[in-house]
């Protein structure tokens, strides 16, 4: 009888229970890339970015965001037919995870500046090895998941467009930039829709995506009585920050 009761609820487990999904499709209007997701490292993180693709958040939403050579950002907004755009509802906030380092071909979170604990449905590609300014800046930012194959191809289209306040744009002009004509959704690059491609548990087996070590090195050297020991890591870390400290916040 045990033995049954036992049968039973693990079947009910395995009929409610949400499979880990580590690999997903971005599908857009510029064409579609698939990313790895580092389900083992960062559960929080990818737990919360699952979520928002079963509730379809981020169908129809656009790219709000290029910095050239820096980051692509998406995942908060959607064009409603009129500027300014529409800023979607997000869930709570998700605890950061600043496990990897935000080299380039990656995907973090982006959260609010001052905040470490503030990433909700906000997403950016690193478009360069950004690791000297983000994996150090508001506490790290939480990298989840790598761009697979030669998907970042579609990822430099998107930051090849021109911009429009920051916002990439297809045949919008600098001009109706400037006289802030009413452009249409065809002129944005929409998030189709994001879907598991793979829901496997583990996918990163043959990844070896890059750690953050300098945040561990600061905290560490933050902590130690050696005056001279942290001299020499606030010395590194002014070598290693870029002249322009870039920021990301959601």
């Amino acid at each position: 009888m045990l033995n049954k009761i036992l049968y039973s609820t693990l079947l009910l487990l395995s009929l409610t229970t949400p499979v880990d999904a580590t690999i997903v499709e971005f599908q857009t209007s510029e064409g579609n890339f698939q990313v790895n997701l580092f389900d083992q490292t960062t559960p929080k993180t990818v737990d919360n970015f699952l979520q928002y693709i079963d509730e379809e958040h981020y169908t129809n939403s656009v790219i709000h965001r290029v910095s050239t050579s820096f980051v692509v950002q998406g995942g908060g907004f959607t064009f409603e037919g009129n500027w300014p755009l529409t800023r979607i509802d997000t869930n709570a906030a998700v605890v950061n995870e600043p496990i990897y380092s935000n080299v380039r071909g990656t995907i973090a979170m982006a959260k609010v500046g001052g905040n470490v604990n503030s990433a909700t449905d906000q997403w950016f590609f690193n478009l360069a090895n950004n690791a000297s300014n983000l994996d150090l800046q508001n506490g790290g930012f939480t990298v989840f998941g790598q761009v697979m194959g030669d998907g970042m191809i579609v990822v430099e289209k998107i930051a090849g467009l021109t911009l429009c306040q920051d916002i990439p744009m297809k045949d919008y002009s600098s001009q109706n930039c400037s006289d802030q004509s009413t452009p249409g959704v065809e002129n944005f690059v929409v998030i189709n829709q994001i879907v598991i491609i793979d829901s496997s548990q583990v996918t990163d087996t043959n990844l070896s995506p890059t750690k953050n070590t300098l945040l561990a090195a600061a905290g560490e050297e933050n902590g130690s009585s050696s005056s001279s020991g942290g001299t020499f890591a606030w010395l590194l870390l002014f070598i290693l920050l870029p002249i322009a400290w870039r920021k990301i916040t959601a």
